[in-house]
């Protein structure tokens, strides 16, 4: 750490917690020695407070500059809130009188002394009395990264949604499975990798994929290193030592700042990307964003087409003319020279004259349009036909062209030096957050409570005190359930509401070795899944979990299941699921069911599912146990992944880190990196068992199970040695798929799908593609174009 520290200390008692600081008190911060950083409680709206961490010293606009935030996305009322260093040592945030906390460090527990800390860098951590670091602000980054501050694989920097808001934002910088620093547009519909350039192989952006430590700082004079080998100067290293940080800003650009003390602003020292409109999501769908020196940054509706939200330009724009019928030859086409709109390609054709790049957009029923290009290196022009309209940009500097297919009844000839039509934001509603929520006493209870304190004796009153108690520890679920659902998504029950909506448990659907899971009809008339979960950590006390489960509870993805609520109580540990008609894969693989076509479906959802999981939610989570048991489908034979993020929920072996010290999954299903106590575990061991599942849905064979007759190391090469034997001819396809299927297969898909689940199930975890790159082939072969 180095420099000295200010520091707020906490001594075991037997009272349960020590309060560090409550909102009301607007002087309360804790300041680092040097002074140039503050944390404390700081106003994000209307009754609204996050607990942060800002430079002391306001800019010339009278505003400060956050670097962390606690609660980013829950902000906390302006009442009665507070942050509290439990005995135990962890620091828990809490909502006026609620009971539950909205954030919590979540360490093991400890009976030493704690100590808050901040230094002079502006990292505020906890502190044993032994000075072991066990929590640090620099460990979970919100959108800032500090000199000296490390990025690594657990430490993704999310920009805020805009200059207001705070809250968590759609754009991430991260350590990817290659080991290299993306940016990455989450957006709310659509995802993708914009920097560097995905047109570019890692290497051909300067990059390296072997800095395996996934590591990268900035240090105080301005200099940037990183693992992956992108390294820079700020535009003023080495100059002087001015306050310096680097930000995921709103408009998703990574740029480096330093302070400039005298004018009180922040100065752009470095920045990702020069030409911002190459960054994703900008404009949103059927929108071009264009730079003007003048002006800066411009986006425009496409002609005909009219904005969808007049407050935020990233819901893009939406046409004002019907498509057409597909293939019936009713279509114009306008043509926009000097702009591109990157990806969304449904094929891709070179060598094609632009009457036939029109035509085959025109038998294309989803076909936006096409982007035609002369590629001068190989002397001939390229057609990209287009789903979807995203990331446009206009420029002169581009040498392509776009046409975009309208009705025939619009008249094609436009004046095409005004292609697009600017649109402005309106800005004048609102932005500030406001919390429409007050927990004010009741002053009839009040004034009731102050007549029994009179009117009754000492021992009526400890009589009443006893039943109060009773009733606030035996009922308090009524009171909490709205802010509960409201807070983390999910509701909360108890087990006596489980248990009648599960008759009792009596009606069971399913088991694994975390649990039992019960068909059950909540009091809302919602049929619901049920899993009782057998084990769990006695250490665990209900607001870690409650941390935990509200992590799986915000997941939200169409080929993950939906949690609904949870219960923790005494002993019990339960977790409510929706309800899935058609049970799981492993039940349905035998039966007449599960078509070809809709087995294939099957393999892209999953696919998705997992790679949400790896890549595209905030928290890293892991499966460690994927198999057919655990792929569940819905009525139309959709798939969805269920019990993801259990592992780390049970925590069997009671360490309560985030490293595995156990073997986790099911026998049949596991990487063999599991075996080895110095292999790490990453994301490559569900790529492994998605592998398998595959190869056990395609050719009927188990690797599961006392009664198996092959493992799952056997069936890959008695799969691998079948196509090897075949000599490169196809025929081996007939007898590696069961036969027991109804229906036929497309030759094609079925290839590359075995394909597929051999590459995943490689013994080599490097050799393994990740979920996204799976899902990325099994697209391109529904397209026709898998490479």
């Amino acid at each position: 750490m180095g420099g000295s520290c200010n520091v707020i200390k906490m001594r075991p008692k037997k009272t349960y917690k020590v309060l560090y600081k409550r909102v009301e008190n607007k002087d309360d911060f804790l300041i680092s020695p040097n002074g140039i950083f503050t944390a404390g409680f700081y106003s994000v709206g209307e009754n609204a407070y996050c607990f942060s961490v800002w430079y002391t010293k306001p800019l010339s606009d009278k505003s400060h500059t956050v670097v962390w935030m606690a609660n980013r996305d829950v902000p906390v009322n302006g009442k009665r809130s507070k942050l509290s260093l439990l005995t135990t040592g962890n620091l828990v945030l809490r909502d006026a009188d609620q009971p539950l906390p909205i954030w919590s460090t979540t360490i093991r527990d400890s009976t030493k002394s704690a100590e808050l800390k901040m230094n002079n860098s502006g990292n505020l951590y906890l502190q044993t009395q032994d000075n072991q670091i066990i929590w640090q602000s620099f460990g979970s980054p919100t959108n800032t990264l500090l000199p000296n501050q490390q990025l690594n694989k657990d430490t993704p920097l999310v920009s805020s949604t805009s200059l207001t808001n705070y809250s968590t934002g759609f754009y991430k910088l991260f350590f990817d499975n290659d080991n290299v620093i993306r940016l990455l547009f989450n957006g709310p519909k659509r995802t993708g990798i914009y920097w560097p350039s995905p047109e570019l192989r890692a290497w051909e952006s300067g990059r390296s994929t072997y800095g395996d430590r996934r590591i990268a700082t900035l240090d105080l004079s301005g200099h940037f290193i990183s693992s992956d080998s992108l390294f820079f100067n700020t535009s003023d290293a080495d100059q002087y030592q001015p306050l310096r940080r680097l930000t995921v800003d709103v408009d998703g650009n990574f740029r480096a700042y330093s302070l400039d003390e005298t004018r009180g602003i922040w100065k752009v020292t470095w920045q990702a990307m020069s030409e911002t409109c190459n960054i994703h999501g900008i404009c949103g769908e059927n929108s071009t964003c264009s730079n003007n020196p003048g002006h800066g940054r411009k986006c425009s509706c496409l002609p005909n087409h009219r904005m969808i939200n007049h407050t935020d330009w990233s819901y893009g724009c939406e046409p004002k003319f019907k498509a057409t019928l597909c293939g019936n030859g009713e279509d114009n086409f306008i043509h926009f020279p000097y702009i591109d709109f990157f990806g969304y390609d449904v094929k891709y054709l070179p060598n094609v004259t632009l009457n036939a790049c029109k035509q085959e957009c025109r038998n294309i029923c989803n076909c936006k349009g096409f982007k035609y290009k002369y590629d001068a290196s190989q002397g001939f022009f390229l057609c990209y036909p287009k789903f979807k309209l995203r990331n446009g940009l206009s420029t002169m500097s581009s040498n392509s062209s776009m046409y975009l297919k309208v009705p025939k009844y619009i008249s094609s000839p436009l004046n095409n030096n005004k292609v697009v039509r600017g649109s402005h934001l309106n800005c004048n509603e609102k932005l500030r957050i406001q919390l429409d929520r007050a927990y004010d006493k009741n002053p009839e209870k009040e004034s009731v409570k102050s007549l029994m304190i009179v009117t009754y004796v000492v021992g009526a009153l400890e009589i009443i005190c006893v039943i109060y108690f009773f009733y606030r520890t035996r009922n308090p679920l009524n009171k909490r359930q709205g802010y509960l659902q409201a807070a983390t998504g999910f509701q909360r029950f108890s087990y006596a509401e489980l248990k009648k909506a599960s008759g009792n448990f009596s009606k069971e659907i399913g088991r694994g070795g975390d649990g039992i899971v019960y068909k059950g009809v909540l009091s809302d008339n919602r049929v619901a899944a049920i899993k009782r979960i057998k084990e769990f950590s006695n250490n665990q006390g209900e607001a870690e979990y409650l941390a935990e489960i509200s992590t799986l509870g915000k997941l939200n993805h169409m080929n993950l299941i939906e949690m609904w609520g949870y219960c923790a109580e005494r002993k019990h540990r339960l977790l409510v699921y929706e309800y899935m008609e058609n049970g799981s894969l492993a039940q349905k693989l035998q039966s007449d069911m599960l078509d070809w076509g809709k087995r294939f479906d099957i393999a892209v959802g999953t696919a998705k599912g997992l790679a949400y999981l790896h890549e595209e939610c905030l928290e890293w989570v892991l499966h460690c146990d994927v198999k057919p048991h655990n792929i569940l489908l819905d009525s139309n034979c959709k798939p969805k992944v269920a019990d993801f993020g259990l592992s780390k929920l049970l925590d069997r072996d009671g360490t309560r880190n985030t490293e595995f010290t156990k073997a986790r999954g099911t026998r049949g299903y596991m990487a063999p990196e599991w075996l080895f106590l110095n292999r790490p575990i990453t994301s490559k061991v569900d790529v492994y068992s998605y592998g398998v599942v595959m190869l056990e849905m395609i050719t009927g064979r188990s690797p599961a199970g006392e009664q198996s007759e092959l493992s799952e190391a056997r069936l890959y090469r008695w799969v691998a040695e079948t196509m090897k034997a075949a000599g490169g001819k196809d025929d081996w396809i007939e007898k590696v798929v069961d036969s027991t299927v109804d229906g036929d297969y497309d030759a094609y898909k079925m290839k590359i799908l075995i394909d597929v689940a051999l590459r995943c199930s490689e013994e080599d975890k490097d050799a393994r593609p990740t979920m996204s790159q799976v899902v990325h082939m099994l697209l391109h072969v529904e397209e026709g174009d898998y490479y």
